[in-house]
């Protein structure tokens, strides 16, 4: 179970990196301190960023639950 529970951690530990780094920055924070801040627009999201948010939450709470999961495990 413990070793199950790792593989998907890892799994979902890159594709959350990813994910976060497809959005698109909405200007100021860090972002802008890169370069990523040059133009965004401040009005209302498309269907592929609302899809991309909706992932990223699904896989953050994939990752949060194996966290738990794996600390409930490895606590006994």
């Amino acid at each position: 179970m413990t070793v199950g529970l790792s593989i998907v951690l890892i799994i979902t530990s890159v594709l959350l990196m990813l994910l976060v780094l497809l959005h698109r920055a909405k200007g100021g924070g860090l972002s802008s301190l890169f370069g990523g801040g040059v133009s965004s627009s401040l009005g209302g999201s498309s269907v592929v960023e609302k899809n991309l948010d909706r992932l990223t939450v699904m896989i953050g709470l994939i990752w949060l639950t194996c966290i738990i999961g794996l600390g409930l495990l490895l606590k006994e």
